[in-house]
């Protein structure tokens, strides 16, 4: 695996580990590499629906050319779980050569923020920078209004369901009802601290009271295979750990803050702790912000 100049190894997708998770799904695993989603492929018999992109028209380009061989000449669509760089800023070589389709809030949310994102996503290293080179913004062709949509891939229904706010604006997740198989996008992640885009005044548009919300409704939707956004596939259980995990930081942090305590002293006595329960978890750096926006919204 290549790294930097900095030691952090660059984000780029191993297409050559695709591996089918179910009758026609595969994923191409993130390899536990930071800003690499696990990306993922779903044919019917008509068509093949290809979710997340990876971060950089190079990384799309390899996506695509990995749905292109399991197409066989079958029309491509493309969906994007949510706005980050990381899982959809490769979305420029699909532009031609498949129908890209999400929820309109999503849509929004990069208008709103995506050169933004994109300016501070260089800032995170050479190996990033360099993925990002040449990145455009595109619009998808289709956007849904609401809750829901769904596709039919020819003997395959794919439903798209988005809740609103929570770790993003219009989060999205993408459901095999028949399969039970469920792609979160960065809703759940497997042994990752939760990542809470909490950096206002730029950005604040994360909910963790709603967050929790969306992942009792993904536990309700009882899938048997849960691909996270970032880390191991396994089963409802990961969204369960995540859900718990959401709460236990929401609610130590309500606490503190009702004994009259400020948000920096919470931080500093809850980051150690929570970290403490999860030695074996990845980017703790997430963690102050996460109680910071539970702080901000305690009055919700």
């Amino acid at each position: 695996m290549s790294e930097d100049a900095t030691g952090a190894p660059a984000p780029t997708v191993a297409a050559d580990g695709m591996t089918e998770i179910a009758d026609g799904v595969w994923v191409i695993p993130d390899r536990r590499v930071p800003l690499v989603p696990n990306v993922g492929v779903i044919a019917g018999d008509d068509a093949v629906l290809v979710v997340d992109t990876a971060m950089g028209p190079e990384n799309g380009a390899r996506v695509l050319a990995a749905a292109q061989a399991q197409a066989e000449g079958k029309g491509l669509l493309l969906t994007i779980t949510h706005f980050h760089p990381e899982h959809g800023f490769g979305a420029q070589v699909f532009r031609d050569a498949a129908t890209i389709v999400y929820n309109r809030g999503q849509r929004d949310e990069l208008h709103d923020k995506g050169a933004g994102y994109l300016d501070l996503f260089r800032t995170f290293g050479p190996a990033v920078e360099a993925a990002l080179e040449g990145v455009e913004l595109v619009d998808p062709h289709e956007v849904y209004e609401g809750g829901e949509t769904e596709l039919d891939l020819g003997g395959r229904t794919v439903q798209l369901r988005t809740w609103g706010v929570a770790h993003t604006r219009a989060d999205q997740v993408v459901f095999l009802p028949e399969e039970r198989i469920l792609f979160t996008g960065d809703l759940v992640e497997e042994r990752i601290f939760p990542i809470y885009p909490y950096f206002p005044p730029d950005d604040a548009d994360v909910d963790g009271n709603r967050w929790i919300d969306v992942l009792r409704r993904l536990e309700e939707l009882d899938p048997a295979i849960v691909v996270p956004g970032h880390g191991a596939i396994g089963d409802v259980s990961v969204i369960t750990v995540a859900r718990e995990f959401h709460e236990l930081l929401r609610d130590e942090t309500l606490r503190l803050a009702s004994e009259g305590r400020e948000v920096d002293e919470i931080v500093a006595e809850l980051e150690p702790k929570l970290l403490a329960r999860h030695p074996d978890w990845e980017q703790p750096e997430w963690i102050g912000f996460g109680i910071r926006s539970a702080y901000a919204r305690r009055d919700d």
